[in-house]
C-alpha cells in the first residue's frame, strides 16, 4: 500500500500571476512562495514609511494576512506586486495615522560595508549626511514620503505608484515634485 501524497508544492520559477491564481484557489504553498518573494522588499518599503522596523514588520504581516483574505477579490489581470504594495502602503499609512504625533525617521538602512580605505572622518561625514536625509524624509508629508520611497527606493513608475496609492498620476507627480524640492532644500548644506 502506498501513501497518497498531496499536491506537489509550487515550483519557485512560477510567475506571481500563476501563484496568485493557485493561492486564490486555496493553495497555501503558492501563497507562502509569494510571501517569501515579496516580504523583503515590502519590509524595506514599510521601514522607510514608518521609520521603525517593528512597526514595519507588523504592517507587512497585516498586509499579507489581508491579502490572503482578499485573494478572491484579486483581479488576475493586475500585477500581484502592485496589488500587495498597495495593501502594504495602506497599512503603513493607517499605522502612521494611529500614532500621533508622527515619529521622525531616526534610522536609515545601514549602508553597505565601508571599504577598508575609508577614513573615520569620511565615515562620520557619511553618517551625518544619512542622519540629515532621515530627518528630511521624516519631515515630509506622509503622501509625499510614500511616493518618494516607491519611486526613488523601489523604482516604480508613476502609473504603478498612482495605482498603489489610489491617487491620480498627476497627484503622484506633484507629490514627488514637492518631496524632491523639500529634500533638495534640506540637503543643500551637504552638497
Amino acid at each position: 500500500m502506498t501513501a497518497q501524497a498531496g499536491p506537489a508544492p509550487p515550483a519557485p520559477w512560477l510567475s506571481d500571476a500563476l501563484l496568485a491564481i493557485r493561492a486564490s484557489e486555496g493553495d497555501e504553498d503558492a501563497f507562502a512562495l509569494l510571501v517569501r518573494r515579496h516580504s523583503r522588499s515590502l519590509l524595506l518599503l514599510a521601514t522607510h514609511i514608518l521609520g521603525n522596523p517593528q512597526d514595519a514588520e507588523e504592517a507587512v504581516q497585516d498586509a499579507f494576512v489581508s491579502a490572503w483574505r482578499r485573494l478572491p477579490e484579486f483581479r488576475h489581470g493586475a500585477a500581484f506586486t502592485t496589488w500587495i504594495y498597495r495593501i502594504t502602503v495602506n497599512r503603513c499609512l493607517n499605522a502612521r495615522r494611529r500614532r500621533r504625533p508622527p515619529l521622525p525617521l531616526d534610522e536609515v538602512a545601514e549602508p553597505a560595508a565601508h571599504e577598508a580605505r575609508s577614513s573615520p572622518s569620511r565615515t562620520a561625514e557619511e553618517d551625518a549626511a544619512l542622519a540629515a536625509l532621515a530627518t528630511a524624509l521624516g519631515g515630509l508629508k506622509a503622501d509625499q514620503r510614500v511616493c518618494w520611497v516607491l519611486r526613488e527606493v523601489h523604482g516604480f513608475s508613476y502609473t504603478e505608484i498612482a495605482h498603489m496609492t489610489g491617487a491620480s498620476e498627476e497627484a503622484v507627480r506633484g507629490r514627488l515634485f514637492r518631496a524632491r524640492r523639500s529634500l533638495k532644500e534640506a540637503m543643500a548644506p551637504w552638497r
